[in-house]
This record gives structure tokens, C-alpha cells and sequence, in this order.
């Protein structure tokens, strides 16, 4: 007989509640109501968070998980050294301090009462055995956090051995490190100090490095660093999460969390119905624009809007489509219309990756003009067969990249393009996209608060989706990684935006606003800076 989790009992019980009420009466207010009477939200509302997704969460390696999902649910289980709490403010969590001098020879000293899930203390040692690991040219890793550092390079890999130069244990709770020259600290402290997961050396030393993603220690990990223990995850379901009651910042108030994967339907339901306490927000756990006005309807459930860091983006495969063809489906696809129709005006068109929530962006670059004509001017001046169907990939799970990708569809139609849509669960979607196996690839992003997007458009980036391959590009990306004075830097950003627009490897959509719904039993929750909004979440309660 198959056993059943607690949490996945009640979700079941959830589940099979919101039937129920769907085949009752047609007064929702009632349905609503008894749902609530019930005791499904309340019964669990003193031990239990519970999270929407609506962005599945792909393989759990806390080294070479690139998807937005999770990166953000693994900050509940792994620490960085620091968090980011608003734009370029950086607060202490693995490490107590971060430092340099000259902006080249960085020390960071560690908590000393920071352990890992099963005792063992978190030391130095740990933390240049995880940047040796990121390093190591054996190791497949996603993100380019160690580039800046002295011997690593532009993949942010070792060209041989298996040590960084000038990565040193100083002592227990002391390490140093030195970058190739003087460097932005804010660029060094988000990328070396928030992005990279610390690991524990005693657990995966004794691992073979070709076996670590498919090993236990990643995809079942049992010693971890953060608020929260790990208990099960079952991938498009769900993951269930302990307080660790020993975490060195304090025990977590809550108990547990339980995050769900589902639909932006369901979830909208189950926020009306006290199934999810709040959704995750970020692009990552949305509900449609038609429903938020219906959800904020709902006593005791609040709802903020607000500028996101999110960015969907249309990949064109550069290896596949040529500029003027890249040019031509830019000015082909209505972007106005997605954000209109789909998105009721709850979102912004943008001109290049970063969004108005960045204060890198680019705000005298308007948006290339949706213009049919200009398109198919484009398409005299290429010798694209107009014949060969062009297909349009698209993950499941986020309803509105799946509504856009039919406009899209029509407006390429339209200028003479054939296309075909194809549609794979998220994880799928993604290996074919590193692979390059599309012509169009919709997906998102969370751009960071630092602008360097070598990672994304790069040439050698790790989530090079697009193929990218651009002397410009590379060009201005290392100079604005170089470059210590935020004004200039600023302006060589301003300058990559242009670039980007001009050479269009890929079309940047639409960023949608953010929506932050929870339940009013939840003191805490997602913060204006949604990248740094974990960083207190051992101190939320439920009332």
C-alpha cells in the first residue's frame, strides 16, 4: 500500500475539496465560505507555510540549477554569504563581513556559530571548497559568479587544476581571495556573495565529481545551511521543507513549508480558498490578470502590485536566423497587444533586457516599433526560405507566455513567416534550449541588481540560450564588468542596450508587474526587492 506524507494528504484533501465546491452551487460567495469553515487553511495556519508556483521547479543541484524556481526555493534550505535585501545593500548571513581595501584583495570572516543540518560547523574550508568546485573545468555549473577572480576565466573555469590562485584559508572562519584587477565590490559582493550556494566540503569531497548531480547529497540533500531542512520534493508537485530549529540566526517561527507547483487557475482558487497562504511572486508563481481583482475580493487577503525583475524574452536561435531576419520578426510581433490583451496593461514593454525596476536601464531606448511593413523589409534583405517552418518553443506552466506565444504566432504569420508551435514541460524546454534545438524559444529571466548579463548573452555564457556570438557585446560585457565607477559604468550598459536592440539576438517581450497576494495570517512575506525577500523568513509568523 503506497504511504502518504501529512503534507501531501492534505494537499490531496485540498485538491479534492476545490471539486467539491466546483460542482456545488453557483453562489461562490457560499462555496467560499465553507471552505474556510472547514479547517483546511486554519487547522494548518500555526505550523504550516504553503507557496504557490506556477513556474516548476527543475533538478534541485544547487550548482547547475539555472530555472528562477529554483534558484529562490533553494534559499530556504542553502545560505549564500550574503543576501540583498534592497538594490546594491548587502546584509551579512554566512558571512559576518566582506571587505576590501583596494577592490581587488577581498577577506570575508564567517558566523562562527553558523552549522550545517547534521552539526558540523560551516568553516572556511567549506566555502573555498564550493569556489573550487564552481571552478573546476569537470564540473558542469550554471552562472558566471567566480569570473572576476584571479585565474578563473571568462566561463568561470579553472584553465587547469583544480585551485583557485589566491583563494586561501586563513583559518577556521577566515578566507581571502584576490580578483584579476580592481572591481566594482558591489559586482564582487552579488556575485561571489549572494549567488553561489556554500556547500558542505565533508559530504560531497567524498563524491565523484561526475557523480554529484545525479548523487543523493544534490537531489535529496540532507545537510544544509539555511532555515530550513529539505524533506521531500516531487518534481511538478511539490516540495516540503522543516525548520531547522538549530539555524545560527535563530530558529524559524514557522514550522514548515510546504510549496506547490500548479496552475496560475488553481492557484488563484486556492488563494481564495486558504490552500496557499501567499504565492511566491517574482514571475514565478502568477495568477492571470482577469483573476487578481476576484482574489482581492476576499477578506483577509491582501494583494500589492509593483515593477518586477523579471523579463520574457522571444530567444531567436542566432545560429539559425540571420540579423535581418531577427530584425524583421521584432518589428513583426505586436508587443503593445500582449501587454494590452493579455495582460490588461499590468506589465511594460521593454527595449532591452532590464526592466524599470533597474536602475541600469537604459530609460532614452524606446522599444522597437511594431511595424509589418519595415518587417518585411527585413525579409527582402535576407535569403531566408520563407518555406521552412519556423518553430516556436514554449514551456508549460506560465498561461500568458503560453496565450503570447499565439499572438506571436499570427504577427509572424502575418509578414509571411510559417510557424509551428511546440510545447515541453519546463525542464525539457531548457535542455533543448542549451542545446540550441529551436528556433524560438520563449522563456524569462530575473535580471540582477548588478547589470552584467555575460551569463545570458555572453558568448561563452552558461545560459547562452540565444547562441549568441558577438565581438561587440563581449566587448562592451567585459568593459562594464571592468569598470569600477558606477556613472561609467552606467554608460557602457547604456551602450550594450543599443547594441542589443541593433544586433536583436533576441526580442525582449514584456515584463509583467509583480503581484504579491498572501493571507493576512502571514506576518511577513515577499518585500519590494523580491530577490532579497527570504532573508528574514525565519522570522515570519502565523497567526
Amino acid at each position: 500500500m503506497m504511504k502518504m506524507n501529512k503534507k501531501a494528504m492534505v494537499f490531496m484533501l485540498t485538491a479534492s475539496m476545490l471539486v467539491l465546491a466546483a460542482c456545488g452551487n453557483a453562489d461562490g460567495a457560499e462555496d467560499t465560505d465553507s471552505t474556510k469553515a472547514s479547517g483546511v487553511a486554519t487547522e494548518t495556519a500555526s505550523d504550516t507555510l504553503y507557496v504557490g508556483v506556477t513556474n516548476p521547479m527543475g533538478n534541485l543541484s544547487p550548482i547547475n540549477a539555472s530555472g528562477v524556481s529554483t534558484r529562490w526555493v533553494q534559499r530556504y534550505f542553502f545560505d549564500t554569504l550574503l543576501e540583498m535585501t534592497t538594490p546594491l545593500e548587502f546584509e551579512p548571513k554566512l558571512a559576518d563581513s566582506f571587505e576590501t581595501t583596494d577592490n581587488q584583495n577581498y577577506t570575508i570572516k564567517l558566523n562562527p556559530d553558523a552549522t550545517w543540518t547534521d552539526g558540523t560547523p560551516i568553516t572556511a574550508e567549506d566555502v573555498v571548497f564550493t569556489m573550487n568546485l564552481l571552478a573546476n573545468p569537470e564540473v558542469q555549473t550554471v552562472g558566471l559568479y567566480l569570473t572576476s577572480l584571479d585565474g578563473v576565466n571568462s566561463s568561470s573555469k579553472l584553465d587547469s587544476g583544480t585551485e583557485i590562485p589566491n583563494l586561501v584559508v586563513v583559518d577556521e572562519h577566515t578566507l581571502t581571495f584576490k580578483t584579476k584587477v580592481p572591481t566594482d565590490p558591489n559586482y564582487v559582493k552579488e556575485m561571489v556573495g549572494t549567488s553561489i550556494f556554500i556547500q558542505p566540503k565533508h559530504v560531497l569531497e567524498e563524491i565523484p565529481v561526475a557523480e554529484l548531480d545525479g548523487s543523493d547529497a544534490f537531489i535529496k540533500p540532507t545537510v544544509t545551511s539555511g532555515p530550513y531542512k529539505f524533506v521531500e520534493y516531487v518534481q511538478d508537485s511539490h516540495l516540503e521543507l522543516a525548520a531547522y530549529e538549530d539555524y545560527y540566526r535563530g530558529a524559524p517561527a514557522i514550522p514548515e513549508v510546504f510549496i506547490r507547483v500548479m496552475s496560475g487557475t488553481n492557484l488563484a482558487t486556492e488563494l481564495q480558498t486558504g490552500g496557499v497562504t501567499m504565492n511566491a511572486g517574482g514571475g514565478i508563481g502568477e495568477i492571470s490578470i482577469s483573476d487578481i481583482d476576484m482574489v482581492e475580493s476576499v477578506d483577509g487577503v491582501t494583494v500589492k502590485t509593483q515593477p518586477a525583475w523579471t523579463a520574457q524574452f522571444a530567444y531567436f536561435n542566432n545560429t539559425r536566423l540571420d540579423q535581418n531576419i531577427r530584425l524583421a520578426m521584432s518589428h513583426a510581433v505586436n508587443r503593445d497587444m500582449i501587454v494590452d490583451n493579455l495582460l490588461k496593461g499590468n506589465a511594460e514593454v521593454i527595449a532591452a533586457p532590464y526592466t524599470s525596476a533597474s536602475p541600469y536601464q537604459n530609460e532614452s531606448l524606446d522599444p522597437l516599433a511594431y511595424d509589418p511593413e519595415k518587417a518585411k523589409d527585413y525579409i527582402e534583405k535576407s535569403d531566408y526560405d520563407l518555406s521552412r517552418p519556423i518553430e516556436i518553443m514554449v514551456p508549460t506552466g506560465n498561461k500568458v507566455r503560453e496565450q503570447s506565444a499565439n499572438l506571436i504566432e499570427q504577427d509572424l504569420e502575418a509578414v509571411g513567416f510559417t510557424v509551428e508551435q511546440v510545447t515541453y514541460d519546463f525542464p525539457t524546454t531548457l535542455e533543448k534550449a542549451r542545446a540550441a534545438e529551436y528556433d524560438i524559444y520563449l522563456g524569462g529571466i530575473v535580471v540582477s541588481v548588478d547589470p552584467d548579463l555575460t551569463t545570458y548573452f555572453g558568448t561563452t555564457g552558461s545560459s547562452n540560450y540565444a547562441a549568441v556570438s558577438s565581438t561587440e557585446l563581449d566587448a562592451l560585457l567585459d568593459a562594464g564588468k571592468a569598470e569600477t565607477d558606477s556613472a561609467k559604468r552606467k554608460e557602457i550598459y547604456d551602450e550594450f542596450q543599443v547594441k542589443m536592440q541593433e544586433q536583436a539576438p533576441i526580442l525582449p517581450l514584456y515584463s509583467q508587474h509583480d503581484v504579491f497576494i498572501q493571507h493576512d495570517v502571514l506576518d511577513g512575506g515577499m518585500k519590494e526587492y523580491w530577490g532579497g525577500s527570504l532573508y528574514d523568513v525565519h522570522t515570519w509568523t502565523l497567526k
